[in-house]
């Protein structure tokens, strides 16, 4: 399963890139604003397509098609590695069919139900990034959208990724993989949280100090 990271801090994508850990980044405006300060976001779009070796998801902000279309087009020219990321509506799906035709990489997001994600695969988007957290957070079973979206694109042969979205802990990372998600994009935190065992730190604690009872170097 590919692991994107869900920031738009160079600080955190950096230390990512740095270990080889990350396969891309997905961003929306709630990310960027956190971080943009006075600077363009083109710049910031820019710089995070150029420190990652992968997709980088860029979402439009326009809700008609037309604007969705013309604002895609202009991400996507920023890098090769730019992906257009747009919202799962009727005018969203046109667009993502309209960029798709020309060539370009499309996210379908904000997706809350297996039949929104078999609209996202019949309009060709590359990714479709269903929100498993936000539907937990309203009692529903996050992790079950996955499980049915995968055996509906299995069923019927679509080449749609699913990109496990809104995760909350390193539990719905590892849901993720066993139930066939293709990537999953998660916050800096859960990344750092997936290395970490108590049992680890216990052990090395251990070797350590048996190492430092020989009075060696190595």
């Amino acid at each position: 399963m590919k692991i994107f990271l869900d920031t738009s801090d160079l600080k955190e994508i950096r230390r990512a890139t740095d270990a080889g850990l990350i396969d891309g980044i997905t961003t929306n405006p709630s990310l960027v604003a956190k971080v943009a300060g006075d600077r363009d976001p083109k710049e910031i779009y820019l710089e995070i397509c150029e420190t990652v070796n992968g997709p980088v998801s860029l979402e439009v902000v326009g809700v008609d098609r037309d604007t969705m279309v013309t604002e895609g087009r202009k991400l996507a020219a920023i890098h090769e590695n730019a992906v257009v990321k747009v919202p799962l509506t009727e005018d969203g799906l046109k667009a993502c069919r309209q960029l798709v035709s020309d060539g370009m990489r499309v996210n379908v997001t904000l997706c809350f139900s297996v039949s929104q994600a078999l609209l996202a695969a019949k309009a060709g988007a590359t990714y479709v990034s269903p929100f498993v957290g936000r539907i937990d957070d309203i009692s529903g079973e996050g992790m079950q959208l996955i499980h049915q979206i995968r055996q509906i694109y299995d069923n019927f042969g679509y080449t749609t990724e699913i990109l496990a979205a809104s995760i909350r802990h390193p539990v719905h990372v590892a849901e993720s993989m066993m139930l066939g998600a293709d990537c999953c994009t998660i916050p800096p935190k859960v990344l750092w949280q997936l290395s970490r065992h108590p049992l680890t730190d216990q052990g090395l604690e251990a070797f350590l100090k048996d190492w430092e009872t020989l009075g060696a170097n190595l």
